[in-house]
């Protein structure tokens, strides 16, 4: 995976409680959590974005009160994720 270094402002950190053990993990779940939000990627993809077990970014987003949204997109990429793990 390519990765992409960035700056952020000790204050910006310190406000937003990132782990200082790994901000770098914790801004890019928050990331993903706002693509997620916005309706950009689903669940599933905003997990693996940033990469969180599926189960775990599941928590975190309820944590920060993210609106659940199910429709057919999502069913769809999860039945093609099924066909290629061959379940």
């Amino acid at each position: 995976m390519a990765t992409v270094n960035l700056e952020l402002p000790a204050d910006l950190v310190s406000a937003a409680r990132l782990d200082q053990g790994d901000i770098s993990h914790e801004a890019a779940k928050l990331i993903a959590l706002e693509l997620f939000r916005e309706n950009k990627v689903s669940m599933g993809r905003a997990a693996e974005l940033c990469g969180t077990p599926l189960e775990a970014f599941m928590q975190f987003a309820g944590e920060h009160e993210a609106a659940w949204h199910y429709g057919i997109a999502e069913l769809e990429e999860d039945r093609h994720t099924v066909d290629l793990l061959g379940l």
